[in-house]
């Protein structure tokens, strides 16, 4: 499975870009530190996942399962390159979308419990090709719990595609089959990630000020 090692790796000492060189929303100037994946770098590499994912998935009718609430710009984006591929292909398929919800944030810590909510009947998943698709993988363990829940369904095929994968001592292992970015331990927000529910409308990934997380706090 070439397309799970290859990704965009953002290292550690990676400062980002200066907040001036970007049009960043004015009622966020002082939560923020840096930019640190601009919004037309995640699109470039959203457009290339688009493509590795028809490549290894295209040959049987897709069900995208999107994660709320932080994977929905991301799904959004990947399914309009993916809609202009089968619009610009002689190969399309048919693809078919539903929306589910996990719960395990608060504040900046991952609770470690994980809450299920919404998506049609998921007997709908048993023998297509099945894509979730999430902001961000941290320690890993809420996507292996959901992989386990899903399999009971028996589709045909099931992968994920996750925006950002972060490099972290808590993670269990677990790696997504698309990934866009690997990114350090840092707390991130913007592209719909989220701190308490602020930051969703940044377009670009940014790192989180002190003040900002003071401010913001549940």
């Amino acid at each position: 499975m070439a397309s799970s090692s290859s990704c965009v790796v953002i290292g550690d000492d990676e400062q980002g870009y200066d907040l001036d060189l970007f049009c960043i929303p004015k009622h966020y100037a002082s939560d923020l530190e840096r930019v640190y994946i601009p919004h037309g770098l995640i699109m470039d590499r959203t457009e290339r996942l688009a493509r590795e994912i028809m490549k290894d998935m295209g040959g049987h009718h897709i069900v995208a399962l999107c994660v709320l609430k932080g994977g929905y710009k991301f799904f959004a984006d990947l399914l309009d390159y993916i809609k202009a591929l089968n619009r610009n292909t002689d190969h399309s398929i048919p693809m078919t979308v539903d929306f589910i919800r996990l719960k395990s944030y608060q504040n900046d810590q991952s609770t470690g419990e994980i809450k299920v909510t919404g998506g049609d009947d998921l007997s709908i998943l048993t023998g297509k090709n099945v894509l979730i698709v999430e902001d961000i993988i941290d320690t890993g363990k809420t996507m292996q719990t959901l992989l386990e829940l899903l399999k009971q369904y028996n589709p045909k095929m099931l992968k994920v595609a996750s925006l950002l994968v972060k490099r972290t001592p808590r993670s269990v292992g677990y790696r997504p089959d698309f990934v866009g970015f690997e990114v350090p331990d840092k707390f991130v927000v913007g592209y719909a990630l989220d701190y308490n529910e602020y930051f969703r409308d940044l377009n670009h990934i940014c790192s989180i000020s002190e003040t900002g997380k003071e401010k913001y706090k549940a």
